[in-house]
C-alpha cells in the first residue's frame, strides 16, 4: 500500500519535472525502468475470497463444535490434523499461483487451528493445566509456520500467543522478571529484519508493549510507580529504534524507523501518564519503596545513550533533540518525590520541554509521526496539569501562562536564527 502511494507521487513528480524541463525525458524513463515491479495488491476478488474462506472455516468449526461430544477422540484429533493439512495445502497452492495474500491467510488459519488443537487435546486427555505453557507451545508452532511460509499472519498469531504467555507468567510470578519473553521477541525482531517487511516490523514493535505494561503493573504490589517504569521502556524502544535506523542497511532502517515511531508515541503517552497517575488524579502508588527499579533506570539510560549515538552517526540535529526529549521525560521521575510536599513545577516543565523537543525533532528530521506524537504529548501534559487535583488552579494557570510566554519568546529567537528559506 505504501509503495503504491509512493509510486503515484513519484510518477506525478516525474511528469511535472519533465514538463518544467528540470529533467530530460530519457532521465525520467531511466528512473521508471530502475524501479522494481509493484507487488500485486488486494483487489475486490481477493477480498471476497478472503471473506468466503473465513465463512467456510467458521462453518466448519461451528459444525465440529456442535457435534464435539459425539465424535470419538481419535476422530477429533484427525479432524484437527486434517484442518492444518488442508490449510497448508491450500496455502501452498495459492503461493504457487502467485496469490500471496490468500497464501498468507491460509498459513494464519493453520496457525490458529494449531493453537485450538493444543487446547482441545489438552482438554480431551486431561493434560496439565499449565495454560501459559500451552500458549508458549502455540507461539512456537506459529513462529515455525512463519519461518517456513513467510506468513505475516502466522507471525502475528505467534506474537499474540507470546504476549498472552508472558502476561500470564508475570501474573503467576510477580516477584521475578520474565526475561524469557525478550528472548522470544528478539527472535521475532530477527525475522522481521530478515524479511525486510514493514508489516512485520509493526507487529514486532507493538508486541513489546504488553510485556512492559505487565512488568510495570506488577511493581504496584511493591509500591513502585508504573508510569516511571513505562518511561524507561519507552526510552529504550525509542533510542534503540533510532540507533538501528542509523545503520546504512535498508533492512535496519525500515525496522528501526518503525521501532522509533512506536517509541515516540510511547514516550508521549508516558508523559501524560506521569502527570495523571503521579499527581493524584489517578492514584497507583501505595507503598514507600523506590519509584523505579535499578534495571529499569539502566534501560532508560541506555535509551538516551543510543539516541545520542545515533545522532552522532547520522549528524541529524533532530535526533539530538529526540535524545533530549527522552532524557527530560526520565528526569521528571526523580523530581516528583523531591517535590512531594508541594507542586512539582520542575517536573511539569521537564515534561513540557520534552514534548516540545519531540515536535521540533520531528520537524527537523521531517518525520511526521514524531511530530504527531509530540503534539499529542503536549496536549496530554497540558490537560493533566490543568485538571490535576493537587494544588491551586490559579497557580497552574500562572504556570501555563509563563510556559506559553517562554515558548513564544523562544520561537521568536529561533525564527531570527534560522535562515529565511528554512522558516
Amino acid at each position: 500500500m505504501f509503495d503504491k502511494t509512493y509510486r503515484q507521487r513519484l510518477e506525478a513528480d516525474l511528469a511535472q519535472w519533465e514538463a518544467d524541463g528540470v529533467i530530460a525525458p530519457a532521465a525520467a524513463s531511466s528512473i521508471r525502468n530502475a524501479l522494481p515491479p509493484l507487488s500485486p495488491g488486494i483487489n475486490i476478488a481477493v477480498v471476497v475470497a478472503i471473506v468466503g474462506g473465513l465463512l467456510i472455516a467458521a462453518a466448519f468449526l461451528a459444525f465440529v463444535a456442535a457435534h464435539w461430544t459425539e465424535i470419538a477422540r481419535l476422530l477429533r484429533f484427525a479432524i484437527l490434523l486434517a484442518g492444518m493439512i488442508v490449510a497448508g495445502g491450500l496455502g501452498a497452492w495459492f503461493a504457487a499461483s502467485g496469490r500471496s495474500v490468500l497464501a498468507d491467510l491460509c498459513a494464519s488459519i493453520g496457525a490458529i487451528i494449531f493453537g485450538a488443537g493444543i487446547a482441545l487435546v489438552g482438554q480431551m486427555y486431561h493434560l496439565g493445566d499449565d495454560f501459559a505453557g500451552g500458549m508458549l507451545l502455540w507461539s512456537t508452532g506459529a513462529f515455525a509456520a512463519a519461518l517456513l511460509t513467510g506468513s505475516r499472519g502466522a507471525l502475528a498469531v505467534g506474537l499474540a500467543a507470546a504476549c498472552i504467555w508472558t502476561c500470564m507468567r508475570v501474573y503467576d510470578a510477580p516477584d521475578a522478571l520474565h526475561l524469557s519473553f525478550p528472548v522470544v521477541w528478539l527472535i521475532a525482531a530477527a525475522i522481521a529484519f530478515a524479511w525486510n517487511s514493514r508489516v512485520a516490523a509493526h507487529l514486532v514493535a507493538s508486541a513489546v508493549l504488553p510485556w512492559w505494561i505487565a512488568t510495570s503493573l506488577r511493581f504496584d504490589l511493591d509500591g513502585m510507580q508504573p508510569s516511571f517504569v513505562l518511561a524507561n521502556g519507552a526510552a529504550l524502544l525509542f533510542g534503540a529504534g533510532l540507533a538501528i535506523a542509523a545503520h546504512p542497511s535498508p533492512r535496519a532502517q525500515r525496522l528501526g524507523s518503525v521501532l522509533s515511531i512506536y517509541g515516540a508515541f510511547s514516550l508521549a503517552v508516558v508523559a501524560f501518564l506521569e502527570v495523571t497517575t503521579v499527581d493524584d488524579i489517578i492514584r497507583f502508588r501505595t507503598g514507600t519503596a523506590p519509584a523505579q527499579p535499578m534495571w529499569a533506570i539502566l534501560c532508560g539510560v541506555a535509551g538516551v545513550a543510543l539516541a545520542l549515538a545515533s545522532a552522532g552517526v547520522t549528524r541529524r540535529a533532530g535526533e539530538i533533540l529526540a535524545g533530549l526529549a527522552i532524557g527530560l521525560v526520565l528526569v521528571a521521575a526523580p523530581i516528583w518525590p523531591a517535590s512531594a510536599a508541594g507542586e512539582p513545577w520542575f517536573a511539569y516543565a521537564a515534561l513540557l520541554c520534552a514534548m516540545l523537543c519531540l515536535v521540533v525533532s520531528g520537524v527537523l528530521d521531517d518525520i511526521r509521526p514524531r511530530i504527531v506524537a509530540g503534539w499529542l504529548g503536549i496536549a496530554g501534559v497540558i490537560a493533566g496539569i490543568t485538571w490535576a487535583v493537587k494544588g491551586s488552579l490559579l497557580r497552574r494557570s500562572a504556570f501555563l501562562a509563563m510556559a506559553g510566554i517562554i515558548a513564544v519568546v523562544f520561537a521568536s529567537a529561533l525564527n531570527r536564527m534560522l535562515p529565511r528559506a528554512a522558516r
